[in-house]
C-alpha cells in the first residue's frame, strides 16, 4: 500500500494581472504555447482550419529528416524539379547538392523547388511524400490538418490550424538539426548565400526560428519561437497582416505573464521510507528529473508524493521508490520518478548483521 503526502505550492509571479486576456492581434487565427509543456497561453480561433502557405515546409522538413536521415547524401537535380512557381532557391537541372543544402533552401528562402526536389528524391513523387506528411500529422495529433503537397502552394484539401501548427513546431524544435537550420540567419551553401525570410530573428531578442509563409489564399502566415531564461515559447498566426508585431506582443505577454516555474530539481531528497530487515532504518528518496511549468500569478500547484509505507531490505541505490506528481486545478502538469538515494543491505542473516555491527563499533 502506498502513502500519499500532499503539499500546496503557492507561487508568487510577475504578471500584474493573472490570466490576462492577452494582446489583440490582426490574425484570423492565433495561438501562443509554452514549448516545454505545450500549455496554451493564448488562443484565438486556434482550431479553425485555414490555408497555411509555406509554413507547410516545417512538416516537409520533419518528414525528410525522419525518412532520410543521411543529410550528406548528394542529390542530382532533375529538370522537372526546377522552375516551380513562387519562392525559389533557383535550382538548376543536373546540379548536385546535398540533402542538407536543400533543407536550408527549403526553410530559409522557402524554395518551392527545394520542396519539390526533396519530395522527389525521398519519395519518388509529391503525392507519396504528401501521404507521409499526413501520416506524421496523425502521429503528432494534428487532427484538423491535411496536406496535398510539400510546398504549401494553394490546393483544395491543403489546410491546418494554428493549434496543429504549434504542435508541429514543438516537434521540429525537438530535432537538433532542424532547430539549428530554422534559427540560421544567413548561410552560404551550394554556391548560394541564403538569408532567412524570418525577420524576427533580427527584430526580437531571443527568437530561435521557425518559418514564414504567404499565398493570396492564405495571407501572411508565421510560426515562430523565442527563448528567455530557459523558457521557449511558440507563436502561430494565420492570415495576419501585422505578424511581426503580433508575434513580438505575444512573446512579451507570455514571458511576462506565464514565466516557467521550477517545481522540482533533479537529485533533491524529498522524503524517506522506513526499511525493515536492515540496520538502516530509513532510506532517503530523491527526484530523478527537473520539472517546470509556466504559471500565472495566483495559480497554485499541488505536489503529491507517492511512496510505499515501508520497504524490505535489500534495496539498491537508484531503485524506483515512487513518484512526485504535480497538479493544477486537478490536472496533472508534470511528474518525476523518485529513487532511493542509498542502499540498504539485508541484515537479517545473523553473522552478517553482527559483523557489520562490530565493524561499526570499531569504526570500520
Amino acid at each position: 500500500m502506498k502513502r500519499f503526502a500532499a503539499l500546496l505550492l503557492a507561487l508568487s509571479l510577475l504578471c500584474p494581472a493573472a490570466r490576462a486576456a492577452g494582446p489583440s492581434t490582426s490574425a484570423a487565427s492565433a495561438i501562443l504555447i509554452d514549448g516545454g509543456s505545450g500549455r496554451v497561453l493564448y488562443a484565438q480561433n486556434a482550431d479553425e482550419p485555414r490555408p497555411i502557405a509555406s509554413i507547410t515546409k516545417l512538416m516537409t522538413a520533419l518528414v525528410t529528416v525522419e525518412r532520410h536521415p543521411e543529410l550528406s547524401d548528394v542529390v542530382t537535380i532533375r529538370p522537372e524539379w526546377t522552375g516551380i512557381e513562387g519562392s525559389s532557391m533557383y535550382l538548376r537541372a543536373g546540379e548536385e547538392l546535398t540533402l542538407e543544402a536543400l533543407l536550408y533552401g527549403l526553410l530559409l528562402v522557402s524554395g518551392n523547388d527545394a520542396a519539390t526536389a526533396i519530395a522527389g528524391c525521398c519519395a519518388g513523387d509529391g503525392e507519396t511524400f504528401a501521404s507521409w506528411m499526413n501520416e506524421k500529422a496523425a502521429q503528432l495529433g494534428m487532427t484538423r490538418t491535411h496536406f496535398t503537397n510539400p510546398s504549401g502552394l494553394s490546393e483544395e484539401g491543403h489546410y491546418s490550424t494554428a493549434a496543429d501548427m504549434a504542435r508541429l513546431a514543438r516537434a521540429v524544435l525537438a530535432h537538433e538539426t532542424l532547430a539549428r537550420i530554422v534559427s540560421t540567419k544567413s548561410i552560404s551553401v551550394a554556391g548560394r548565400t541564403l538569408t532567412n525570410h524570418n525577420k524576427l530573428l533580427w527584430r526580437y531578442e531571443g527568437c530561435t526560428g521557425l518559418k514564414t509563409g504567404y499565398t493570396e489564399a492564405a495571407g501572411r502566415t508565421l510560426v515562430s519561437s523565442a527563448q528567455r531564461d530557459g523558457q521557449t515559447l511558440i507563436a502561430v498566426t494565420l492570415n495576419d497582416r501585422s505578424d511581426w508585431a503580433d508575434h513580438a506582443a505575444l512573446f512579451d505577454y507570455g514571458f511576462a505573464c506565464y514565466p516557467s516555474a521550477m517545481l522540482a530539481l533533479a537529485g533533491r531528497e524529498v522524503s524517506a521510507v522506513p526499511v525493515s530487515g536492515s540496520l538502516c532504518r530509513f532510506l532517503p528518496v530523491e527526484t530523478v528529473s527537473d520539472v517546470s511549468y509556466p504559471l500565472a500569478a495566483g495559480e497554485r500547484v499541488k505536489a503529491q508524493i507517492e511512496l510505499p509505507r515501508a520497504v524490505a531490505a535489500p534495496v539498491q541505490a537508484g531503485e524506483t521508490a515512487g513518484k512526485l506528481v504535480f497538479t493544477l486545478d486537478g490536472a496533472v502538469i508534470g511528474e518525476t520518478e523518485l529513487v532511493y538515494s542509498r542502499s540498504a543491505p539485508d541484515d537479517r542473516a545473523g553473522p552478517g548483521a553482527l559483523g557489520r555491527l562490530l565493524d561499526w563499533f570499531r569504526g570500520g
